[in-house]
């Protein structure tokens, strides 16, 4: 009898027809999983789960006693009670790497997007309101080129980023990070700042960190006032590193210049958030990895994660090696 597996959300079509070929697969998208009858009756004899943002908690766990594996979509396992998979020894897997010129490609475009205006521009040609050969001073951006970038989490995708800036468009580079990164500090001749230097220092702030502990909540009401007045903050990483209503009050009494965001607290937006009717704000539905070459990558690594786990070896994006020690 082929085992059980549960794929949620977002699987790409081959490699989910791929799946059904070596196991019982059933998929549920956009379900509430705590009250979902037949998710739930699955989850019982469900040993692998592959997706996006499945909410994995401990009431879920509960009704999974035979569960081996989490193999998530994404390079974020934010959705996942790590601790609790550990007690139970279930592994946690993710997709890191296969995103990382996607995401960062994203990122430096908002950072042109929102620096020169464009979707503001698009709109006021679009509705007619361009009606003489010169725009006036009242409509120009601001350059990108030679200006200072901060990257706030020098990682993967920091560091491609800063590739962007650096080799592109002349940028000075500095960064914030957990550790030094001696190899984009040769490089790309980037400076290593402490958190408060780095946002006084910049005119442009990409924030690029993963969603934990430590760092939600990283930017609020002090470290808008940090930055110039004349800075552009930039969010790649997850809306709750950003206290959001202290950026909507930044961008609102003039503490920022513009904002281009990927990510929000609450997704989707909410439709009457304020960010949605600023000029000065850019926003995209979290499409940082939304490229049909990348999904399909990093659904094929997903599965190939699930399919090693399932037959009893180690996966090849474990994110904690703990659980595969002890099994």
């Amino acid at each position: 009898m082929n085992k059980k597996v549960i794929a949620y959300n977002r699987v790409e079509t081959p490699v989910l027809e791929d799946l059904k070929k070596k196991y019982d697969v059933h998929f549920f998208k956009n379900i509430d999983t705590k009250k979902d009858p037949e998710f739930l009756d699955h989850l019982k004899e469900t040993e692998g789960i592959i997706g996006l943002e499945l909410p994995v908690d401990q009431e879920l766990l509960d009704q999974a006693p035979n569960l081996k594996i989490i193999s998530n979509v994404s390079v974020g396992y934010n959705n996942l009670d790590i601790n609790e998979m550990k007690k139970r020894n279930i592994m946690a897997t993710n997709t890191p790497g296969i995103l990382t010129d996607t995401v960062a490609d994203i990122v430096f475009g908002l950072v042109i997007a929102t620096a020169r205006r464009i979707p503001e521009m698009d709109n006021y040609v679009k509705n007619g309101q361009w009606q003489s050969e010169a725009i006036g001073p009242e409509h120009f951006g601001t350059n990108v080129h030679h200006k200072t970038l901060g990257i706030v989490g020098m990682g993967r995708i920091g560091h491609a980023i800063a590739q962007r800036a650096h080799f592109g468009f002349d940028m000075n580079i500095l960064y914030h990070s957990r550790s030094r990164k001696p190899d984009a500090e040769e490089r790309f001749n980037a400076g290593y700042r402490d958190l408060d230097a780095l946002l006084q220092e910049s005119d442009f702030v990409c924030l690029i960190t993963p969603l934990t502990p430590q760092t939600e909540g990283l930017i609020g009401k002090r470290e808008f006032e940090l930055m110039k007045k004349s800075a552009i903050f930039i969010n790649g990483s997850r809306g709750k590193t950003v206290v959001e209503e202290d950026l909507i009050n930044a961008l609102q009494n003039g503490e920022i210049a513009a904002a281009g965001l990927d990510v929000f607290e609450k997704e989707p937006l909410d439709p009457d958030s304020p960010l949605l009717k600023m000029k000065n704000t850019v926003t995209t539905p979290h499409i940082g990895s939304s490229t049909h070459e990348t999904e399909l990558k990093m659904s094929e690594l997903a599965a190939h994660n699930l399919e090693e786990a399932l037959s009893g070896r180690k996966p090849p994006n474990l994110v904690d090696e703990i659980v595969w020690k002890e099994n």
